[in-house]
């Protein structure tokens, strides 16, 4: 499916993320947020994801789609095929938006919401005209460069809704994956929040402290995760064998105490202080927008590389990130044989007058 305007409600980190992405692959996309910054923190980040392209694409980007500031949802969702609904995880909030969204937007408009946690069975009821049209449609920050986007449906979605969210998704260089049961922060999350927990856990017990744990992680298991997952790692890790005999090796350590995974810290100032305070010192003098561009340049990098392995075919998301850069390409190719219109005039070249006939030729081949 093709998206000729998409339509972005809530313009915040992830909001803005989904509008950087489908500018940047030339889609129109109408905004709505009331926060009176959000033209400049929607500005920001697109300043961010266009510098991350021109490395991905160096030969130049596909013409951008336009940005409008709608002053309602009714007016941002009018005419939209697609819509990405981003506001706080807030379930009356997202009744709230979801039901302007629902009466306003064209019925066969496809609705994402990017919660990270909220089942859509709990957000449909308040859609009364057509619930069928909702799915999750949960990224990862940063949108305009991470693919994975995971799909959920809910009692009320339709199977023919789930499918054409995920042509949507794919049609701007997303990994759609479709989640096989609702489930509350459905498996990114529930992942991540496992390894936070147990973060947690062992930098307030002393054990690490914010710095040591981040490296822990980047210099290992890290750096094997950004190109294989958990279970195919495991299975290398097994050896000849492969799975079964890791299974049978490392399985009776899952009873040891190893973890504190549904044991949580007390979340109070205490902790809180500690976590920030060493954070703090992490970052040293780097501002989050001059982190955000050494995170995209690695991002970048680390993807370019997956796409020149595997005898030149890719693996894992560089394989994606190759076939996402020759569909840029190709945007950016038609950009470049389409001139504007003014352009495109003074590019025609002047017509010659065609000089005048004599009457004695003119009267010549009237009596021919």
């Amino acid at each position: 499916m093709t998206i000729n305007k998409a339509a972005a409600i809530g313009g915040g980190v992830i909001g803005a993320g989904w509008v950087a992405r489908l500018v940047l692959n030339g889609i129109d996309v109408a905004i709505f947020d009331p926060d009176p910054e959000a033209s400049r923190k929607v500005g920001e980040v697109m300043k961010g994801a266009r510098r991350a392209y021109k490395q991905m694409l160096p030969g130049g980007l596909p013409k951008e789609g336009r940005i409008t500031y709608a002053k309602t949802i009714a007016a941002a969702v009018a005419d939209a095929d697609f819509i990405q609904e981003s506001v706080p995880e807030r379930l009356d909030l997202k009744h709230k938006v979801l039901a302007e969204i629902d009466l306003h937007a064209p019925a066969n408009a496809i609705v994402g919401s990017s919660t990270s946690g909220i089942k859509p069975t709990d957000m449909q009821v308040a859609m009364k005209r057509h619930p069928e049209r909702l799915v999750v449609g949960h990224p990862f920050n940063p949108v305009y460069l991470l693919p994975l986007v995971e799909i959920v449906g809910g009692e009320q979605t339709f199977p023919e809704a789930i499918e054409v969210a995920k042509e949507i998704y794919a049609s701007i260089g997303m990994k759609p994956v479709v989640i096989r049961k609702e489930i509350e922060a459905f498996v990114g999350d529930r992942l991540l929040e496992a390894a936070w927990r147990e973060a947690l856990w062992l930098v307030k017990d002393g054990i690490t402290t914010v710095e040591e744990l981040d490296d822990i992680m980047r210099y290992s298991f890290g750096l094997r995760w950004a190109q294989m997952g958990m279970f195919q790692v495991y299975r290398i890790a097994g050896g000849e064998a492969g799975m079964r005999h890791f299974m049978a090796q490392f399985g009776p350590a899952l009873k040891w105490p190893w973890t504190k995974l549904m044991d949580v810290p007390e979340f109070n100032d205490e902790l809180v202080d500690l976590i920030a305070t060493q954070s703090d010192e992490q970052a040293g003098d780097l501002s989050i927008r001059e982190l955000e561009r050494i995170r995209d340049d690695n991002l970048v990098a680390i993807m370019d590389v997956l796409s020149k392995t595997n005898k030149g075919k890719g693996w894992g998301a560089g394989a994606l990130y190759k076939d996402y850069t020759r569909q840029l390409a190709k945007l950016a190719v038609k950009k470049k044989k389409k001139p504007t219109s003014k352009a495109a005039e003074k590019a025609k070249p002047a017509k010659k007058a065609k000089p005048a006939k004599s009457k004695k030729k003119a009267a010549g081949k009237k009596k021919g």
